[in-house]
């Protein structure tokens, strides 16, 4: 406890990774937090349970436009369980055991998906970047055929894949594309869908959720619809009652929660609703002009930020590859020292970066910097000018 910072100065934060501080309008507690909503019961009896599984079907509405699929799950856990969920779905959609995963999703995922894997048999095989995007196997590389390519769209380095070349390449091989999509970039990205993925996971958190010591959070799973009697958790779809009137249920169930265990989609038990809830909410509330601006602030607050961090002396970027709501840098002193004293300086400045990221720098060197739309320019002013301070 002695090495906790006191709460009376707020930091301004400039740290992602994951996790990131958007705004939260105040209608999203507003609505999500009515007792109607803030409960255990799970909407198993559709008939008392309308206001809910409506939410959510539009929930899953959303997150299908959003990653460009044909059908949303109602939510896992968080991000990394959904990318977890995704290889499972792969292998058993393909029969094979090998999955390719590249190092530029979040380090923590991949931890995630490696304590899974231990469990279940899977390997996983990084692919290493080059210059700040994925650099999968030539089509002659001798390999064992993967049962998917899983990459992130932007990257954990905040840099902008090429989903087609991915696509492409898991295709040719048999396998499916797995996509861990950032779903504020669909604001201005074309949607992996469009690209060619099959599976799209992402995480939730950017829309109605705060920063809260790494949770709740909320897991996004999308797929194609070939892949739907695979799809883990549960499913809410529309349907007519006996007098022709519009009605939700819970719809598949024997996929997943009607079954026995051992055959079953997936032994995801619950959801995060109230998240979800949380989330539908504040994507209603933005539509789609305010999420391309809530996207397009992101960008252009990154790029000012990118160019002013790269004229301090000493400051090399680690790839030339476009980003948008994050990039990395190469420091001339240790990461978590630059943290440090910039805590000081009344600054989250980011997250230091392992040695994996950084090719023949020594580690500890790297920062992963993010800037949302909550930042204005006197803040990232005063951040760049605070950071040039703590380097000479």
């Amino acid at each position: 406890a002695g090495a906790n910072r006191p709460t009376g100065r707020q930091l301004v934060c400039f740290a992602g990774g994951g996790a990131y501080e958007h705004d939260v309008p105040a209608v999203v507690r507003r609505v999500a937090f009515r007792s109607e909503f803030v409960t255990a019961y799970t909407p198993y009896q559709p008939e008392v349970a309308q206001g809910v599984l409506q939410a959510l079907f539009e929930y899953q509405t959303v997150v299908c436009r959003l990653f460009g699929m044909d059908v949303a799950n109602a939510s896992l856990y968080d991000g990394a369980s959904a990318c977890v969920e995704a290889v499972n779905l792969a292998v058993a959609a393909t029969g094979r055991p090998t999955v390719w995963v590249s190092q530029g999703v979040n380090p923590r995922w991949r931890s995630v998906m490696s304590t899974f894997a231990a469990g279940t048999g899977h390997h996983l095989v990084d692919v290493g970047l080059a210059d700040g995007v994925t650099a999968w196997p030539a089509d002659h590389e001798p390999s064992a055929p993967p049962a998917a390519l899983v990459v992130q769209y932007p990257n954990y380095l905040g840099c902008i894949e090429d989903l087609a070349a991915a696509a492409g390449a898991a295709h040719r091989r048999g396998a499916l594309l797995v996509v861990a999509a950032d779903p504020v970039a669909t604001g201005l990205l074309r949607s992996p869908g469009e690209h060619g993925a099959d599976v799209v996971v992402g995480e939730g958190q950017p829309f109605g959720t705060p920063l809260s010591f790494g949770g709740p959070y909320l897991g996004m799973f999308a797929c194609t619809r070939d892949l739907v009697r695979r799809l883990p958790g549960r499913l809410v779809g529309e349907t007519v009652d006996v007098d022709g009137r519009r009605a939700y249920v819970t719809t598949l169930r024997t996929r997943e929660q009607d079954i026995r265990r051992e055959k079953a989609s997936s032994n995801v038990c619950t959801n995060q609703t109230l998240i979800a809830v949380a989330c539908i909410v504040h994507l209603a509330w933005l539509g789609t002009a305010g999420l391309r601006e809530m996207a397009l602030r992101c960008a252009r607050g990154t790029r000012y930020t990118r160019d002013a961090v790269l004229a301090i002396d000493g400051v090399e970027p680690v790839a030339s590859a476009p980003v948008l709501r994050e990039f990395a840098v190469r420091l001339p002193v240790p990461a978590e020292v630059v943290v440090e004293r910039m805590a000081d300086e009344g600054f989250l400045a980011g997250i230091p970066l392992g040695g994996e990221y950084l090719g023949d720098s020594p580690d500890g060197d790297g920062l992963l910097v993010a800037v949302t739309e909550r930042r204005t320019r006197a803040e990232i002013d005063a951040y760049v000018t605070a950071l040039a301070k703590v380097l000479s």
